[in-house]
C-alpha cells in the first residue's frame, strides 16, 4: 500500500535544480531519458519526490565514474518508484557497479604507470622516443594506444 503523498513531499523543477546544482534543461533531459519522473499537478506542472534529489546526484556521480547514460538507467530502473530508496537499495547498485569501478580503476593505474614509457600509439617518426614502436610491431594487436588498452 503506498502511502499518501504531502505537498511537502514534493518539489517544483526549480527546486530541484537548485537542490541538486543541475539546471532545469538537464532535469528535463533526464526526465525524457525516463531517470527520473514527475508527478503531474492538475495545472500539469511537474512535481518532483525529494528522493528525485538522490536520484539525480546518484547521476551526476556515475557520470563523474565514467559510467554510460544507458548504464546509469539501467542501474536506476533498480530503484523503487513512488517511494524513498533505502540503504539497502542503495547498496545493492553499489555491489553491482563495483566491479566496472574496479575495472575502471585498474585502467587508470595502468595508465598511470605506463604513461610515461611506451603506450604503443604507433610512432614511427621520432627515432629516440620512448614511445617509439619500432616497425609498427603493435599494429598486430589492434588499433590505438595497444599497452595501455590491454
Amino acid at each position: 500500500m503506498q502511502r499518501r503523498l504531502r505537498t511537502t513531499d514534493l518539489l517544483p523543477i526549480g527546486d530541484l535544480a537548485r537542490r541538486t546544482g543541475l539546471s532545469v534543461s538537464a532535469i528535463r533531459f533526464y526526465e525524457d531519458k525516463g531517470l527520473v519522473e514527475p508527478i503531474r499537478t492538475s495545472g500539469n506542472q511537474r512535481r518532483f519526490l525529494r528522493s528525485d534529489i538522490r536520484r539525480l546526484s546518484f547521476i551526476l556521480i556515475a557520470q563523474q565514474l565514467g559510467l554510460a547514460l544507458s548504464e546509469i538507467e539501467t542501474e536506476l530502473a533498480k530503484l523503487p518508484h513512488g517511494r524513498t530508496p533505502t540503504a539497502g537499495d542503495w547498496q545493492a547498485i553499489s555491489q553491482s557497479i563495483r566491479g566496472q569501478l574496479d575495472a575502471k580503476i585498474t585502467q587508470l593505474e595502468r595508465t598511470r604507470d605506463k604513461l610515461d614509457g611506451c603506450i604503443g600509439c604507433g610512432c614511427l617518426s621520432l627515432k629516440h622516443c620512448k614511445l617509439y614502436n619500432p616497425d609498427d610491431e603493435l599494429a598486430a594487436e589492434g588499433p590505438g594506444p595497444r599497452k595501455l588498452l590491454g
